[in-house]
């Protein structure tokens, strides 16, 4: 039987994932309902004076590229991804960060940079990488590109949850992990995967089995999915030996 992978990431990032799964895993099915939905700001963005960018999502490198033209700022981003698009948005001095903010504030003191940098995000963020920053001596501005919308399910997805059969959650932030359990009350088995320990913090007590990325990116959730398929038929063979 096909399982499915219940894909919560907000576009156009669930789409890229969704196509990683689908590519790698052929006896999976993929129901994508983003929980969140990314909404551009469109004001100016403070370039003036800045001697380089900070990135701390993907999301974030779009946006910029979308409302400014230069490319030859360096750049600092918070993990591989995120690395991989700003590069691939025309940005050839990037330095990335292990995946999370502790991480890429350490990264960017190390680099002896000189401010002012710019912070370019969404309106939510974990950890205040501006702050920390300054406080530091780098002095670090913020640019609130985009806002983090709630999103309904799908119709898909509330059937999916309604139902007996397992359903596999990959949760890739913190908020859209408490988000999803206060909207979706599932009553379906559920396997979980956390890209980072901060997310498995906000899945509510009692739900198991769940698994947490050994590194905070898709690809390390994706080297878990073989788990997290042999998790959800064991619950199935559960539910059918009763």
């Amino acid at each position: 039987m096909a399982h499915t992978i219940l894909i919560t990431r907000p576009e156009p990032g669930g789409t890229r994932f969704e196509a990683q799964v689908r590519a790698q895993f052929s006896d999976v099915r993929t129901c994508l309902s983003p929980i969140l939905e990314i909404v551009p700001e469109p004001d100016a963005v403070p370039i003036h004076g800045v001697r380089g960018l900070i990135f701390t999502s993907q999301y974030g490198v779009e946006q910029f590229a979308a409302q400014v033209a230069r490319r030859d700022f360096p750049v600092f981003a918070v993990g591989g991804a995120t690395g991989v698009v700003a590069r691939a948005a025309g940005f050839g001095d990037v330095v990335e960060a292990e995946g999370d903010a502790v991480s890429l504030v350490a990264k960017i003191i190390e680099h002896g940079v000189l401010g002012p940098l710019l912070h370019l995000r969404g309106g939510v963020a974990a950890g205040d990488v501006a702050g920390d920053l300054t406080a530091a001596g780098i002095e670090t501005r913020v640019a609130i590109l985009y806002r983090q919308d709630e999103a309904a399910p799908t119709p898909e997805a509330k059937a999916l949850l309604a139902g007996t059969a397992p359903v596999i959650v990959p949760l890739f932030s913190p908020r859209s992990a408490a988000l999803w359990f206060a909207q979706s009350k599932p009553r379906a088995p559920l396997v979980i995967i956390a890209i980072s320990e901060a997310v498995a913090r906000a899945v509510p007590e009692g739900v198991a089995p769940m698994f947490v990325a050994h590194t905070p990116d898709a690809e390390a959730m994706l080297r878990l999915m073989p788990v997290a398929i042999a998790a959800a038929k064991r619950l199935e063979g559960a539910k059918g030996a009763q």
